[in-house]
């Protein structure tokens, strides 16, 4: 669904997501680095447990929020990637009631 033109000038760096390396090209965003090397899914819904991906690629939705290098809720599609980032998938939070001890 989504080819990268080719390469001039970029230069290529790499990152891990969920523990596998990813090679990018410098100034892609995380969002479109996974999207290029065919990873869609990039967190749950919490209350269905679907699979989400980046839909809106200028940071309204959320829906490509992600867990980057211990910090999580961040959205990809804002985000540049970095030289050795670790990227793991957005875990569900669980429901508010159990969050509030209700």
């Amino acid at each position: 669904m989504f080819q990268r033109l080719p390469n001039l000038i970029r230069k290529p760096i790499s990152f891990s997501f969920e523990g596998q390396e990813i090679e990018a090209l410098e100034g892609d965003t995380l969002a479109s680095a996974l999207l290029a090397v065919g990873v869609s899914s990039l967190r749950d819904a919490p209350v269905s447990g679907t699979a989400r991906a980046p839909y809106c690629m200028i940071g309204v939705c959320f829906e490509c929020s992600v867990e980057i290098d211990g910090v999580s809720h961040q959205q990809a599609c804002l985000i540049p990637v970095c030289q050795d980032m670790d990227v793991r998938r957005q875990q569900a939070e669980k429901e508010a009631g159990d969050a509030l001890g209700g």
